[in-house]
């Protein structure tokens, strides 16, 4: 899968104040409030806006503070960010959170992901999921993130403002699936964070990583994709279950 784009519709992201507003997490924990959440959450099968095209709804939001980047759908801009049906690809540029104003529980939940890695040019740059999420538009933003790398590699982080906390440092572990070499490949690993009422399930590609308890950081708030700065991925899923709760 590779990327042909003439279509060009950039827009002018703040790497400080995106344009969205998804700050804090949905207080309804009742049964209805709960499928609410799946029934609007974010469909890979079905475009936010036009194909080939940035996200309507999605936000970006970059690490740094100090510039702002365009997003667009091709070369161009920052970040390349359009909808490639099922789901959404992603060339990046500054590392960065994506999220959607929707995607947003409380309570005991899964959230998945389903991510191609292209070729990294022999670079170990970090994807995944973030859970979590409050307050993504302003200075204290919070959030949770378990990413991977090339080589095989986890980690478990929390972000609180400008600070960030290990929670479990890079591990390896033999589930996780490296790019082998090509251009053309792709390295695909299915993420998962399983929420349970005391106990949080790290998983890579139907193996559970890591399990940690659930008092120690944020699991109430927004799920998003994060994706460090250089890296070529096609997200082709993007879903959140709440059958458990």
């Amino acid at each position: 899968m590779r990327l042909s784009l003439s279509l060009l519709l950039c827009v002018t992201v703040a790497a400080c104040a995106p344009q969205s507003d998804s700050s804090d997490a949905t207080s309804d924990n009742s049964s209805e409030g709960m499928a609410d959440a799946v029934a609007s959450f974010p469909d890979p099968n079905s475009p936010d806006g036009e194909e080939n095209a940035v996200p309507t709804s999605w936000t970006f939001r970059a690490d740094r503070s100090d510039r702002e980047y365009t997003v667009g759908a091709d070369s161009t801009a920052d970040v390349l960010f359009v909808n490639m049906t099922p789901g959404w690809h992603i060339t990046s540029g500054p590392a960065g959170i994506y999220y959607h104003p929707a995607a947003s529980v409380s309570g005991s939940f899964t959230a998945t992901t389903d991510i191609h890695l292209f070729d990294p040019a022999g670079r170990r740059e970090a994807f995944g999921l973030l859970f979590g999420g409050a307050n993504l538009d302003g200075d204290e933003q919070a959030y949770t993130y378990f990413l991977i790398r090339q080589g095989g590699e986890f980690l478990i982080k929390e972000r609180m403002g400008d600070d960030t906390r290990v929670i479990s440092d890079w591990t390896a572990h033999e589930s996780i699936k490296s790019h082998e070499g090509g251009q053309d490949e792709t390295a695909l690993n299915k993420l998962a964070v399983r929420v349970g009422d005391s106990d949080v399930e790290f998983v890579v590609n139907d193996a559970v990583v890591a399990t940690r308890s659930r008092d120690e950081f944020r699991t109430d708030g927004t799920i998003g994709i994060r994706v460090n700065h250089g890296l070529n991925l096609h997200v082709s899923d993007f879903g959140l279950d709440t059958s458990g709760t």
